[in-house]
């Protein structure tokens, strides 16, 4: 028998935390009559200061719509339309054929894909279920995309997870640097907040590191104009510089830090001409870059998808953390590597052990020990979780099209458009036996091709907790009740696990969860022990580490300058240069990179309902270099068709001076049904984070009424005859 769904708190006025980037703005959202009327930014909320960006000012005009799923869907065929069901029917209906495939086929062979969206309570189910009681350790998401690399890097520079820094650092720098980031369009309060640091104190250094002339770049003081693929060499040519000037912190580095040796000696032996080449710079730019770190006396770095998103992008991390470890730049006010997160809740999903590799607390799934802690705690027989770690969200795709894994549950994402290689990841889901979606929307991308479709409550519907990009947990209410029988992620896996006939699964409300979980944060680095139910309830938000009930919750880490490391040090780690997997040639010319604009998030699914939105940012479209646009006979607004190994698109031509050249831009929020960049990214991973290169790949860019004619390439629906057009 399904539980009802536990009685709504609901409100005509409440809080609740944006559900879009990783800032974590904590907003005021006023209702009548059950329908969303207004929403704004909260005064004294910590993240934000009152602050509200343009998707976050619409969301009462995107969450009520007559796209919401209100009822279980299911179909027995994918040939057949959905039909309306009930949760009991539903659930046992799924979990019929979980039971059949893992008979049949074992524990590996299903899988879960969430996403920042699912609040710290969902994620801790998921494993619990998942990796507990299935002993599946496939469980990944999208933050796989966008933070994967952030975390490898933290975990092998610094010991740990989790930046240890905080939003008031900005107050108190006088060196913002901002290295693959967008962020006046991707993260526009903080980065309001800098400009204010700046208008504030004009001496304030504004430093951005991007291959693009962007909204960001254009507010520096300093723009870096990186060669795509040439951070490593930039960051190791600025730290040589550091050094060969004695800039490095000699007390903090002989105390705090190993590896110095090492890391000096590689840096002075490479041949400088090399570096300078790779890195794309000229070298009276980085030198003007190092002095001004140099005689910096507090140095914050912002940065996120151009780190992250690449081959090497563990190494990227760690060679931009190098340059704060060597200037003794960490674990003080207004100083540190800060990685600014993508989703609301990425940060608690690692926290909660949502990644394939991870179980709650920071744990990791090959620790013996991590394991006997979570099967003890679960009430599980000694070895009950596997020592394998699972399959990450690319390896998932490609195991599905193999027929490795059998099954897989999406929920709060739309891989259909957010994954690269968008061919692969349709072949991959058509050939799975049984595809789960949970969302609250539908049709999208990815809830086409499902089997069933649970119902989502989201956000201003449910209450729940998540933590933002600097590790403020916060806990967001109820306002309005979701529509139908919609209901919150984490009652839904609740459901499940019993439908499937697991223990342990019997909770009442969601404060239960969140109570269940904290006591497996105690003692690590995330600790949050003191974070009760009933306290984020009443003080709405707490940071990280947090003992104890009593303990006022922490701005910083590594204040005391003791690393959770064996010998309580940091790492240097000598980073060389490598190149991206794939290099342009002369059939494909250009270098394709993509990311966000300030207008829309993700895939549309909640900012494509915006007329506003949509009005300020219509269509997607291709960005290049005048000279370039000229080179290839290209005008500007014209149609173009950009074509790489993968795929091909048409897109109207944008441009901008500020570009590097060779460097074309498109925008990715934009789904399969208009034109998809991940039709032509290529699917090539980091070797250590397995986040997907989408950063770099190879295209050409030819006016539609000059374009050749095809080189092995597929289109958006794999006929030349049939490609995807958009409006100028």
């Amino acid at each position: 028998m399904i539980s009802p769904p536990p009685e709504a708190r609901l409100s005509t006025c409440g809080e609740s935390i944006c559900p879009y980037c990783g800032v974590g703005c904590r907003l005021t959202v006023e209702a009548e009559d059950d329908r969303l009327k207004r929403v704004r930014g909260v005064e004294d909320a910590p993240a934000n200061l009152g602050g509200i960006c343009a998707k976050g000012a619409t969301l009462a005009d995107v969450i009520q719509t007559n796209d919401r799923v209100r009822r279980p869907l299911i179909r027995s065929d994918r040939s057949e339309e959905f039909v309306e069901t009930t949760w009991e029917q539903s659930l046992a209906w799924t979990a019929a054929r979980f039971r059949a495939i893992i008979a049949t086929h074992g524990p590996d062979s299903v899988a879960f894909y969430g996403s920042g969206q699912l609040d710290t309570e969902a994620v801790y189910l998921v494993g619990k279920l998942f990796k507990g009681s299935i002993g599946a350790n496939n469980t990944d998401s999208n933050s796989r995309l966008c933070m994967a690399s952030a975390v490898a890097g933290y975990r092998s520079s610094l010991g740990s997870d989790g930046p240890p820094t905080c939003y008031e650092d900005i107050d108190d720098s006088d060196c913002i640097v901002v290295w693959g980031s967008n962020m006046a369009e991707a993260h526009p309060v903080t980065f309001d907040r800098v400009k204010a640091r700046r208008k504030d104190d004009p001496r304030v250094d504004l430093i951005v590191v991007d291959p693009r002339f962007t909204p960001t770049a254009k507010a520096a003081s300093l723009h870096v104009a990186v060669a795509p693929g040439g951070d490593i060499a930039l960051a190791n040519a600025v730290a040589r510089l550091l050094i060969e000037r004695g800039a490095v912190d000699a007390d903090f580095v002989a105390d705090h830090v190993a590896g110095f040796t090492e890391y000096r000696d590689q840096l002075l032996a490479t041949d400088w001409r090399s570096l300078v080449e790779a890195s794309g710079v000229s070298p009276s730019v980085i030198s003007r870059f190092a002095d001004r770190i140099a005689r910096s006396k507090r140095m914050l770095t912002f940065y996120s998808m151009g780190m992250n998103q690449s081959t090497v992008g563990v190494w990227k991390n760690n060679s931009l953390i190098n340059i704060h470890l060597i200037t003794g730049q960490i674990g003080r006010r207004g100083a540190g590597p800060f990685s600014l997160t993508g989703q609301p809740n990425a940060m608690g999903g690692r926290e909660a052990g949502l990644l394939a590799q991870q179980l709650p607390g920071y744990r990791q799934v090959d620790d013996a020990e991590h394991r006997a802690e979570l099967e003890r705690y679960w009430n599980l027989p000694a070895g009950s979780i596997s020592e394998r770690p699972g399959l990450t969200a690319i390896e998932m795709f490609r195991a599905l099209e193999t027929g490795r894994l059998k099954a897989i549950w999406i929920a709060a994402t739309n891989p259909m458009v957010s994954l690269p290689d968008l061919h692969q990841a349709k072949r991959a889901l058509a050939k799975a036996e049984l595809v789960v979606v949970s969302d609250a929307y539908h049709p999208t991308e990815t809830s086409r091709m499902a089997d069933v479709i649970f119902p989502a409550a989201q956000w201003s519907e449910k209450e729940g907790t998540s933590t933002n990009s600097e590790r403020m947990v916060s806990y967001s209410e109820a306002i309005v009740a979701p529509p139908g029988e919609a209901l919150p992620d984490w009652k839904i896996l609740a459901d499940f696990g019993r439908a499937l006939g697991y223990q342990g699964f019997d909770f009442q409300s969601i404060d239960q969860v969140w109570d269940e979980f904290i006591p497996l944060t105690s003692g690590r680095v995330c600790d949050m022990a003191g974070m009760t139910a009933e306290r984020l309830r009443r003080e709405r938000h707490l940071q990280w580490p947090c003992p104890s009930v009593d303990h006022p919750g922490s701005k910083r880490l590594y204040l005391d300058r003791v690393f959770p490391t064996v010998d309580g040090k940091a790492r240097l780690l000598a980073r060389p240069h490598r190149e991206p997997r794939e290099k342009p040639d002369d059939d494909y010319p250009f270098v394709l990179t993509t990311g966000r604009v300030y207008a829309h998030w993700h895939t549309l699914t909640r900012t494509g309902k915006s007329a506003k939105l949509n009005r300020r940012e219509p269509g997607p479209y291709v960005e290049v270099h005048p000279d370039d646009a000229a080179d290839f006979g290209l005008e500007n607004g014209e149609l173009a068709e950009v074509t790489s190994p993968r795929g091909a698109l048409r897109l109207p031509v944008r441009l901008n001076q500020g570009m590097r050249r060779g460097l074309a831009f498109i925008p990715f929020h934009w789904g399969a049904e208009l034109v998809a960049a991940n039709y032509l990214t290529i699917a090539a991973v980091d070797r250590v984070s397995k986040q997907p290169e989408y950063k770099y790949c190879s295209v050409r860019i030819e006016p539609v009424h000059a374009r050749r004619g095809p080189r092995n390439v597929e289109s958006v629906s794999g006929s030349r005859s049939n490609l995807v057009e958009t409006a100028r």
